[in-house]
Parts: C-alpha cells; sequence; structure tokens
C-alpha cells in the first residue's frame, strides 16, 4: 500500500475513533475534536510510515517488537497533543489515541491481509 492511501484508511478509522471517545466525555465539540484527531496523524503518520518502511527490512522477529514500539509511541505523542489541543487532563486522551491506534492497526492488518 502506498502512502496516501494508508493515510486516508488511518484518518478513516482513527478520527471518528477519537470523536466518539472525547466529545462522549467533554471534549470541546465535534469539529474541534476531529481536526485535533486529523492534526495528531498529519504529526505522527509521516514519521512512524518512514520508521516502518525501514524496519520492514528486517527479519519478522525484529520487525514486530519495533512496530510495537513506535506504535506504543504514536499512542504517547497523540495523547500527549490531543490533550494539549483539546485541553484535556488525565487520561482520557492517551485512552482515546490507544483506542483509535488499536483500530487502525486492525483496519490495516485486515487491508494488507
Amino acid at each position: 500500500m502506498s502512502y496516501p492511501p494508508a493515510l486516508a484508511l488511518t484518518l478513516a478509522v482513527e478520527v471518528p475513533v477519537y470523536v466518539a471517545a472525547l466529545t462522549a466525555a467533554a471534549a470541546p465539540g465535534v469539529r474541534r475534536t476531529a481536526a485535533a484527531a486529523v492534526l495528531v496523524n498529519l504529526v505522527t503518520h509521516p514519521l512512524l510510515w518512514w520508521f516502518l518502511g525501514r524496519a520492514a527490512t528486517l527479519p519478522r522477529a525484529a520487525y514486530w517488537p519495533l512496530f510495537a514500539g513506535a506504535e506504543s509511541a504514536v499512542c504517547l505523542v497523540e495523547g500527549a497533543l490531543a490533550a494539549r489541543l483539546l485541553r484535556l487532563r488525565g487520561t482520557l486522551p492517551y485512552a482515546a489515541s490507544a483506542a483509535a491506534n488499536a483500530a487502525s492497526v486492525l483496519a490495516g492488518l485486515l487491508v494488507l491481509g
């Protein structure tokens, strides 16, 4: 899969998850939450794509731990950015990020086979 469809799939999956999770818990509105979800992905997705592209040349046994570590880092960064952008405190932005990224990974695995 090339980069533009991968980004589109990520946004199509993650933005609704962020919106559902964060607006239900008093984030400032659907549009602002959706915009923040897009923005956090535009920050992390290109870096993750680049990193995983390099890691894909490694043996599978080495790739999957790197994949897990990279996705974990993305969850932390996106959670922190969402918290800042939406002025949220606590663990909710991080939980929303983990849920959104888990859904996105699952969608990617289903699409890629």
